[in-house]
């Protein structure tokens, strides 16, 4: 490795390195919101009860087995192959012209949307039953349950979770390559076939990788902190009632 080189790629070609990471973040962010959007409403679907007859049981039935047949796909192939099945073989089967920006963002969002719908269906049942009993004993209904008791619980159950899979979206935004996207991947292989210099321009990227990548597991464990609350509590009445204790003794 020489560091010369590696100065000398960075000045020479930092604007590519910053217009792939640029890439990178806008499909990997873009598509695990879709994606968490995706899962939470699979999950939802499939954490409904069942009904006992009717037609509602069976629509909730064929709904539940077509979630289960896009999560099991999608969580068993690779991206790399679903880029390709989804670009090329949509352009080929439909005449579907798809920017391959839209096309990696499509991709990210359904390959995110399997995996968050587990994720948000064992967030989910997690939650104790004894919430939702007390729930229904008010005379909530199951949408303002899940709404006013469930979610807000589930919500920050899963999101390291969720955080973790955007994580590993900034990486796996490397495949999209295929579908020649110019991520930050694409951009570094472009880099080292001008100088036949791979060792160097790939050990730059393994440093934006990982900076990207740590600069968000700080600011999504920020936002923990920000959920969790304070770790100490004042309780205020009681506070106000030794004041009053104290003033009486005066």
């Amino acid at each position: 490795m020489s560091l010369e080189w590696i100065i000398k790629i960075i000045e020479m070609y930092w604007p590519m390195f910053l217009r792939g990471a640029g890439v990178t973040l806008l499909i990997a962010s873009v598509g695990t919101i879709f994606g968490a959007l995706v899962g939470l409403l699979a999950g939802i679907i499939r954490t409904i009860p069942m009904p006992e007859r009717g037609a509602k049981k069976a629509l909730l039935k064929v709904i539940n087995i077509l979630l289960s047949i896009y999560i099991e796909f999608f969580r068993g192939t690779p991206m790399i192959v679903q880029a390709m099945v989804i670009f090329y073989g949509s352009a080929a089967a439909f005449g579907w012209d798809m920017d391959p920006i839209i096309a990696g963002i499509v991709i990210v969002s359904i390959n995110t949307g399997a995996y968050m719908a587990e994720i948000v269906r064992g967030g989910i049942i997690s939650v104790d039953q004894g919430q939702y009993e007390a729930a229904q004993a008010i005379g909530m209904n199951h949408i303002q349950t899940m709404l006013n008791v469930v979610m807000p619980q589930v919500i920050r159950n899963i999101l390291p979770a969720s955080g973790n899979h955007f994580i590993i979206n900034i990486k796996d935004t490397a495949v999209l390559s295929v579908i020649s996207i110019t991520e930050l991947f694409f951009q570094t292989k472009t880099v080292a076939g001008n100088n036949y210099r791979y060792f160097e321009a790939f050990f730059i990227v393994s440093i934006i990788y990982f900076v990207m990548t740590y600069a968000v597991t700080l600011i999504l464990r920020y936002f923990e902190r920000k959920l969790d609350g304070p770790d100490n509590y004042s309780m205020v009445g009681h506070k106000q009632n030794n004041e009053t204790q104290v003033d009486l003794a005066k």
